[in-house]
């Protein structure tokens, strides 16, 4: 900081207020371990110091006089928070006339000054702390080093310098019904648009090259400081159809299912066609009847309605755009914009940007009754500098003995940033849980709730679909002890490490979007050596939030088996930590085949409404009158021998559960696709009694050589065919 340049120079410079946060923590630093040249700021030292923190004048000043550094054990220093106000009262200080000696001469224990009698008292944190080091007083942050306060004005978002960024920022109204909107229903005359060669159309826009740099290298307020690149030709009034290549995930060459882009210069009541060719997964929802979405800035205007469903002969299919190593498919769908020269948006989904978020969270720490049990905080910074935030949601005990006793309850979104549908469902819980209601107070007094909304910021602002900008998937990173390249995990595994050493952690949950199956589902945890009471406890949790979401919830697409290839998930990492109950919550980007919402979109109200559902579960589950809770594992307990029972093809007495419950259920679910899965809400293909009987005889056989893998089954030799391994899909969305 430029104080401390001057001041090494003479102390004639004048203190560069720029760094609100840090200024007056540098300045008492300086003055602990020099001690100024000037007689006269020496006097203001010492009665600045005497006044506010006498124990560390004290110290100092016999370590002065034995000409050595005097041991401090950790001494706590109590300051107010650092900020705007507090370092006017240093400056003030400093500038305080002589007929005020009197007060500076007394500590600040002793007596309060007129001006903090006119001034209310700002908070005070004991994460300060004064340490002798190589014979000095050092200042240092008590941990945990990784939470910050949250400024009064949040920071704008960084981009890669690369990345060409709009200006201005782009605001949707949100929330407006527009009633039930249906699922598309194919008619088999689609058409199929082949890949055209750019070489034979006309290029209308094309975005500079961010996405073929090899890795990141710095961020900055804006992204690129060039101009932002204008359309390369206006098209002709008659050119109604357009071809449209995704950029991948930055620093990746795959990942395209996000989008989110903008229309000008169209005319009414005129047919389009637009067409993505680049597609990289063999099925889609849209092959499901899910319909794009759609946002008129004129009817917004005009008739307040916001994003809804649209299209017309929707297709998802194998195009000849790719080649030998890469299969591409296109997505295509055609409309008819309502009003002409408008501005419109088409997107994957509905969009929740980190401004979005941002905006929010300075609502909740700006509301006199929310902030009292709500502490927004800064977890830490992503590779581009952006803000991790993490909320604690509690209520004030009455002593530390009720606080200490509460159990933890963790959530956690938006690792996968084009999976915007999870920060809508963040949203509703954060409404239920910082609401006004009975249930939400009951909540507040009974756990103690650590909440990430948002753990991949970069991904989010430059809209990728799956990865950080290290290029990886960061819900693949949990185990990873690489701090600098995967912070908001690294970080967010700490802080559950912390939790669970100072209480017990109830449930964690991450909250992700699922592109390949229908309706709300959860996958949780299971160890292979289970009775049928222990599988039965496991599900509970998913099976009661289905009662209570029962139009939009299916317990059937729950799954528990944990692969290998998901080791590295948070929800597998978390589990393995030793919390039971740890899940990952997943909701499709389309809509529900159950009940009264069957064939129809989920849209924010849908999304949102599952927060407070979630919030019900968690008071259903907890509830001291366990009847629920009792009910629903009896009815589990009977399913479970019953669906084993059937894919044996034998009674549910003629089977060992003991031995081989286990194992069935784990292949049960193993030899269906997980996050991964294309397959339908039904039940697995049944089991013979041939294949319970090769295992029984492999397992047998193995039981004296490796007791933890005795149980082996190779579907392909018993004559069942293997699910082909497919890749899955959840990422990005967008800040421009």
């Amino acid at each position: 900081m430029s104080y401390l340049k001057d001041a090494a120079n003479g102390g004639a410079g004048q203190p560069d207020h720029s760094n609100s946060v840090h200024y007056m923590l540098t300045f008492l630093a300086w003055n602990l371990n020099r001690r100024p040249a000037d007689p006269e700021a020496g006097d203001i030292y010492i009665q600045y110091m005497r006044k506010h923190f006498p124990e560390v004048l004290a110290a100092q000043q016999k370590a002065n006089r034995a000409d050595l550094g005097t041991k401090v054990k950790h001494q706590d220093l109590f300051l107010p928070s650092a900020g705007n106000d507090y370092e006017c009262d240093i400056e003030d200080f400093l500038q305080d006339s002589d007929d005020e000696c009197d007060e500076r001469d007394s500590p600040l224990t002793a007596t309060i000054s007129k001006r903090y009698q006119r001034k209310p008292r700002l908070p005070r944190t004991t994460q300060i702390v004064i340490e002798d080091s190589f014979g000095g007083l050092v200042h240092r942050l008590r941990e945990p080093w990784d939470l910050y306060g949250l400024s009064t004005k949040h920071q704008l978002p960084c981009w890669p310098q690369e990345c060409e960024v709009i200006k201005e920022r782009i605001r949707h109204i949100v929330g407006v019904s527009i009633g039930l909107e249906s699922l598309y229903r194919p008619t088999g005359l689609e058409e199929a648009p082949m890949y055209i060669n750019p070489e034979e159309g006309e290029v209308v826009y094309c975005a500079n090259k961010a996405y073929l740099e090899p890795y990141f290298t710095f961020s900055r307020v804006s992204g690129s400081p060039r101009p932002l690149k204008q359309a390369a030709i206006n098209p002709d009034r008659g050119t109604y159809e357009y071809n449209l290549i995704l950029r991948t995930d930055l620093y990746t060459a795959k990942h395209t299912q996000w989008y989110y882009f903008q229309v000008k210069n169209m005319q009414e009541e005129v047919e389009y066609r637009f067409t993505i060719i680049n597609l990289m997964k063999p099925t889609s929802l849209y092959n499901m009847g899910m319909k794009p979405l759609m946002y008129s800035t004129k009817e917004a205007e005009l008739c307040q309605v916001g994003w809804r469903r649209v299209g017309n002969q929707i297709k998802y299919y194998r195009n000849n755009y790719g080649n030998d190593k890469q299969q591409y498919y296109s997505l295509t769908w055609t409309f008819e914009f309502p009003h002409g020269a408008d501005t419109c948006y088409f997107a994957h989904c509905y969009p929740y940007t980190y401004s979005d978020l941002q905006d929010y969270l300075m609502d909740v720490a700006n509301d006199p009754a929310k902030s009292k049990f709500c502490k927004v905080r800064v977890l830490c910074r992503s590779l581009a500098g952006n803000m991790v935030y993490v909320l604690t949601v509690t209520n004030p005990s009455e002593c530390p003995e009720v606080a200490a006793a509460k159990k933890a309850v963790i959530l956690t979104a938006r690792v996968h940033p084009g999976e915007t549908n999870s920060s809508w469902m963040m949203k509703g819980f954060l409404d239920c849980l910082l609401g006004n209601s009975m249930d939400a107070k009951l909540l507040r007094d009974t756990f103690l709730f650590k909440i990430v909304p948002m753990l991949n910021p970069d991904g989010v602002i430059v809209g990728n679909y799956r990865c950080s900008l290290s290029g990886q998937d960061l819900n693949r990173k949990y185990r990873s002890f690489l701090k600098e390249t995967y912070p908001p995990v690294w970080y967010t595994r700490k802080l559950i490490k912390r939790l669970m050493e100072e209480r017990t952690v109830f449930l964690y949950c991450d909250l992700h979007g699922h592109n390949r199956k229908q309706n709300i589902f959860m996958y949780g945890c299971q160890s292979r050596r289970r009775t049928v009471s222990s599988f039965a406890k496991q599900r509970v949790f998913p099976l009661m939030l289905s009662k209570n979401c029962c139009n939009k919830f299916s317990f059937r697409s729950c799954k528990f088996h944990v692969k290998r290839v998901k080791e590295g998930t948070g929800r597998v990492v978390v589990w393995r930590m030793g919390i039971t109950n740890s899940y990952t919550l997943e909701t499709t980007f389309c809509g529900s085949t159950l009940g009264e919402k069957k064939d129809f979109h989920f849209n924010v109200t849908d999304l949102e409404s599952v927060g407070f559902e979630f919030c019900d579960t968690l008071l259903d589950y907890c509830d001291p009158d366990q009847s629920k809770y009792m009910q629903c594992k009896r009815q589990l307990q009977n399913q479970i021998k019953e669906d084993v029972a059937a894919r044996l093809k034998v009674s549910s007495a003629r089977y060992d559960s003991d031995a081989s419950l286990g194992d069935i259920l784990s292949y049960i679910e193993s030899s269906t696709t997980g996050s991964n899965s294309s397959e339908s809400d039904y039940q697995p293909v049944h089991l013979g009694r041939e294949v319970h009987e090769n295992v029984i005889k492999k397992k047998k056989q193995l039981k004296t050589k490796k007791p933890e893998t005795k149980f082996l089954l190779n579907p392909e030799r018993d004559g069942y065919s293997k699910a082909l391994p497919v890749c899955t899909g959840t990422a990005g969305p967008q800040e421009t």
